[in-house]
């Protein structure tokens, strides 16, 4: 058993911390305050050439693996950028994935070499208003009509989608109460969004702010049928190969974000002087910080494991699940922790740990939420029986 980076993966980390490094607390402070998309972040990983790090090289990307990807996000969330930094590039970092594994060769050769080069951005819908976890009750339609294809729909909870030029949308091809499987009858495209058949809301939300999630409404978007993903009527399955590599990079930037929470704590329980004494001697302050240590190096563990497996092409849903739930934990419990070291400072914005923990606990609820990911282990794994 081996537990070392290799040589290219220690300065890949250590590059991208660097880079990372550059935008400080205050940039992502005044983004989140101002909700302000972060530009400058962004193209700063375009011009390094990191967007396309997990892109196959015939298509112009770094074609290296998921483990990669997950390193490159984890230390992202880790410089204090947290969820505003890693939801502005996640997506293009692995999210094309469904789309470089199933999208036809012409289709493949016009988006991907624009995606690794941050030229194109593109958001990827899914969820519904009235089928969040149950996506095969979805109820955005898409109609043959000749050569082409006419959409009509309501997706929820889009992030990017006021900044995406195109949007992945899984779809209904044909009725649930007319397939032999709730799965089957779902078809998956890559459109360009037209708005005047695309109307997007902002969401005003909790967390997040320097990266958008909106109401998406369509309305007669007509698109070619060459912007089909595979074939007809199996867009459910194309959409489960992205589940395991999501639920693994989460899982990382969780993990990210509790460390750059801890460290911001355990900085201020060093300075903090309180009854002539730093308030780090006090094993009430000491020994949570401790446990959120041990809870984030455990949780990474696992999360690597889950990569490592993926790479090697071997089953790995069990510690992908897995190493979502430990991860979202430990990265809230960090957050949390951080919050309660800095008392009432803690709920100031300016110590930052208030963001931190307002994004830390955005993981315990998406991609999916923990309750799923135990169903998930206690009937997949466990083999009790389906919960819901």
């Amino acid at each position: 058993m081996h537990f070392d980076l290799t040589d290219e993966q220690e300065q890949l980390r250590l590059a991208v911390r660097d880079l990372a490094g550059r935008f400080d607390d205050e940039y992502w402070l005044e983004r989140d305050r101002n909700h302000e998309f972060p530009w400058e972040f962004y193209d700063a990983f375009a011009d390094g050439g990191w967007l396309g790090i997990a892109i196959p090289e015939e298509y112009g990307g770094g074609g290296l693996g998921i483990f990669e990807a997950a390193l490159l996000l984890e230390e992202v969330a880790a410089s204090g950028a947290a969820m505003n930094g890693c939801s502005a590039i996640h997506l293009t970092i692995f999210g094309f994935n469904v789309v470089a594994k199933h999208a036809s060769d012409a289709l493949r050769r016009e988006v991907l070499p624009r995606v690794g080069s941050g030229d194109l951005h593109v958001c990827f819908a899914v969820t519904e208003p009235d089928a969040g976890t149950d996506t095969t009750r979805i109820s955005t339609t898409a109609t043959r009509d000749g050569d082409d294809y006419v959409i009509d729909g309501r997706k929820l909870w889009i992030t990017k989608a006021g900044e995406a030029e195109k949007m992945l949308i899984l779809t209904r091809t044909t009725p649930m109460d007319q397939v032999d499987r709730r799965t089957d009858g779902m078809t998956l495209f890559l459109v360009d969004i037209d708005p005047d058949a695309v109307e997007i809301r902002p969401i005003d939300k909790l967390g997040r702010n320097a990266v958008s999630s909106n109401e998406v409404f369509i309305d007669g978007l007509r698109v070619p049928a060459s912007t089909r993903i595979g074939e007809e009527g199996r867009g459910f399955w194309y959409v489960l190969d992205g589940l395991n590599p999501e639920r693994i990079l989460l899982a990382h930037e969780a993990v990210g974000i509790g460390y750059a929470a801890l460290r911001r704590a355990v900085a201020y329980a060093n300075e903090r002087v309180v009854f002539d004494r730093p308030i780090g001697m006090n094993q009430g302050i000491q020994f949570p910080l401790a446990e959120a240590l041990a809870k984030l190096d455990a949780a990474q563990l696992m999360a690597r494991k889950a990569a490592w497996l993926y790479d090697q092409g071997r089953p790995c849903s069990r510690e992908a699940n897995t190493a979502k739930l430990l991860c979202a934990d430990a990265g809230f419990f960090a957050a949390d922790r951080a919050m309660q070291t800095h008392g009432g400072l803690g709920y100031a914005k300016e110590y930052h740990v208030e963001r931190y923990w307002r994004e830390a606990r955005l993981m315990q609820i998406a991609p999916v939420s923990q309750e799923m990911v135990l169903n998930y282990l206690g009937e997949h794994v466990l083999g009790l029986p389906r919960s819901y």
